[in-house]
């Protein structure tokens, strides 16, 4: 028979864990396991002195031919020690017999359960069975025991990083809200800056028009009169080039024009995504609120990206203008990105395949009333399964650093469900497309 001291050897102890490694999703695996497997068949008197040798030592583990077969704690050993009889009883016998006196339940998880999860359970034991340690099975009949004091500092420190990233989170909230007021406010002076001057083009370029036409007019009327010019004109003609000049003004003034009514609408958009900080809701058109934000981004739709508008006949909604602006923003840019990237980096077959954004909209039954529904969906690579589940997290985020913040589909979510009342919901397919539909109620 092996000595104590010999076998006291087997019985791993761990050195006390550092809890700064933990993180939210840490699991049991990562706390101070105590290797401490005994067979039943020893003597009391073996687990006794394991016990006086190592004071940290929460309890011991009967193992019967390798197969778990229960756990006594230091307390319950020490306890019945201390019974009238108990050291005649039960040091110089087997320790199964110990077990069948004083044999409760024993709280048993696999190594890869949560510690949050693990500590919520181990708290919800009987009083008495509170400080029992825990069986914990790292692999398949390998089970090491766990301290619940050490259990509960790792669900302290992880009570404090979650109320660490909570405050991470409401201050990056508060730091993007206030930067979106922010830059409500500069578009909205700089919108305000040019609106006189596009005011000034377009009331004026009528005029314009008017007056070379007339101009235009008047020239082919001498030269009808004059069909015979002196050389001098003729060669100041040619010199200037007029002919080429009477072809191309009116091409000149029609582009004017089409810029000036562009302009126009730019400015238009910018004053209505520049709402982002107004205080009551308001009566608005969902459709202007799109086409602000398609006039916005429309410099970013590339590799013939076409947008398909369906849009059904609704009222007008109830609601923040600029905030859902923003929303449709947020929606549209990750589909125009994820377009982008399925071009760029599968090499697609524009032949084959046309990058295109649908945008639906219209009343629909939803908890007995009417909501309005805005689907958004796109044709790109989608979203893959394993993190589809995590897209509305602050801070989560899919693009390369210093691309994505992690904070607009997460602030999207608040926008349409806290501001609104409503519903964000998302639907991917991966390598088949992504679909995000709005659902706001009509109140």
């Amino acid at each position: 028979m092996l000595s104590v001291q010999k076998y006291y050897k087997k019985l791993v102890i761990p050195p006390q864990a550092e809890m700064n490694h933990l993180s939210l999703e840490s699991t049991l695996r990562e706390l101070s396991l105590y290797n401490s497997q005994i067979e039943s068949s020893r003597l009391g008197t073996e687990v006794a002195q394991s016990f006086q040798l190592n004071p940290l030592l929460p309890g011991v583990i009967l193992t019967q031919q390798g197969k778990f077969a229960g756990m006594i704690s230091r307390r319950r050993f020490l306890e019945q020690m201390s019974r009238p009889y108990g050291l005649e009883l039960f040091l110089k016998r087997p320790l199964f017999s110990l077990y069948r006196f004083v044999s409760t339940d024993v709280l048993r998880f696999k190594g890869d359960m949560a510690i949050v999860e693990a500590a919520r359970r181990s708290l919800q034991r009987p009083p008495e069975l509170l400080y029992e340690p825990i069986v914990v099975e790292t692999e398949l009949e390998n089970y090491r025991l766990l301290d619940v004091h050490q259990l509960l500092i790792a669900q302290s420190k992880i009570h404090e990083l979650t109320t660490q990233l909570l405050n991470e989170q409401t201050q990056a909230q508060m730091i993007q809200t206030e930067k979106m007021a922010s830059l409500g406010q500069m578009v909205a002076g700089v919108a305000h800056e040019i609106k006189n001057p596009v005011g000034c083009i377009t009331c004026n370029f009528e005029f314009l028009e008017n007056y070379c036409q007339k101009l235009i007019d008047i020239l082919s009327a001498y030269e009808a009169e004059t069909p015979e010019l002196p050389d001098h004109l003729i060669e100041l003609r040619e010199e200037l080039e007029l002919d080429f000049i009477l072809q191309d003004l009116p091409k000149i003034l029609k582009s004017i024009g089409t810029g000036s009514e562009r302009l126009t609408k730019i400015v238009g958009s910018l004053h209505s995504f520049s709402h982002m900080d107004e205080s009551n809701r308001k009566p608005a058109n969902i459709h202007e609120c799109i086409e602000s934000t398609l006039i916005i981004l429309h410099n970013r739709l590339k590799h013939g990206m076409e947008v398909i508008k369906d849009y059904g006949d609704l009222p007008p909604v109830n609601c923040y203008s600029g905030q859902l602006s923003q929303v449709f923003m947020n929606i549209i840019s990750n589909a125009i990105d994820a377009l982008t990237d399925k071009v760029n980096e599968q090499g697609a077959n524009l032949k084959e395949w046309k990058p295109k954004i649908e945008i639906h909209t219209n009343l629909l039954q939803h908890s007995e009333a009417d909501w309005v529904s805005i689907l958004i969906q796109d044709n790109g690579p989608g979203i893959p399964l394993a993190i589809q589940q995590r897209i509305f997290e602050m801070f989560f985020t899919t693009k390369p650093v210093g691309k994505g913040t992690g904070l607009g589909l997460a602030i999207s979510h608040q926008i349409v469900t806290q501001k609104h009342g409503g519903e964000l919901l998302m639907r991917s397919e991966p390598r088949t497309g992504t679909e995000f539909q709005i659902l706001l109620p009509l109140v």
